[in-house]
């Protein structure tokens, strides 16, 4: 990139407050909404489509919202905060970090809210006339479907939950026995329990002649 591409790409990211890509990315949403409307328009599908609209907002924004918001928050304060056992041992009694139980709930509930929403009528059985007169078929599998995606998605995150706890405990473990290795280390570079024996007198010693001091008599 020249210094010309970035004072350019510099002015625009003053003007508009990001990067260029992000405004190109922006205008090509609308240009892609535009084209949904109008594609609507000509399929004569337009009351359908605002009165959907309008209840979506409606809906989500003033009932939902406030709803799943509220549940969130009971749900928060009734699981554990960052903390999923207790470490084995008498000298460590302080519990293990683990990951937030709270990520591996709202995943899988916001992805099965998220199917209810897009199919309930056929999921409650709401549109089963028109349905039948379609396809000919009925919506009854559709529930057990959408339970069965959810019994999916429960299952794997707790599959992955158990995995990230698992993983959590070894680090916590590995980080208490180098720990105790450093406690020791600096203690003196060798455990204060195990004191060295002394050393035992070898054969050789007995042929070694025997010094006298000057105190001894018979030093003269």
């Amino acid at each position: 990139m020249t210094t010309r591409d970035r004072t350019l790409t510099s002015r625009i990211r003053r003007w508009y407050g990001a990067h260029p890509l992000h405004l190109l990315a922006l205008l090509a949403a609308f240009a892609l909404a535009g084209y949904a409307v109008r594609a609507v328009i000509a399929a004569g599908q337009f009351r359908g489509f605002a009165i959907w609209f309008a209840v979506a907002i409606i809906g989500h924004d003033l009932l939902l919202f406030p709803l799943y918001s509220l549940a969130d928050l009971s749900v928060r304060r009734l699981l554990p905060r960052g903390r999923t056992g207790q470490q084995a041992g008498p000298a460590s009694p302080a519990p293990v970090p683990g990951p937030p139980l709270i990520n591996y709930v709202r995943i899988p509930v916001a992805f099965s809210l998220l199917i209810l929403m897009a199919f309930f009528p056929l999921i409650l059985g709401l549109s089963a006339p028109g349905y039948h007169r379609a396809s000919g078929l009925t919506t009854q599998p559709y529930l057990w479907r959408w339970l069965a995606v959810t019994g999916v998605l429960f299952a794997a995150s707790a599959v992955i939950y158990a995995l990230r706890w698992r993983r959590a405990a070894a680090r916590v473990r590995k980080q208490q026995a180098a720990a105790t290795d450093a406690t020791a280390a600096a203690a003196g570079g060798r455990p204060a329990a195990s004191p060295s024996p002394a050393p035992a007198r070898s054969a050789f010693d007995v042929w070694q002649p025997v010094r006298e001091t000057p105190d001894r008599p018979g030093s003269h």
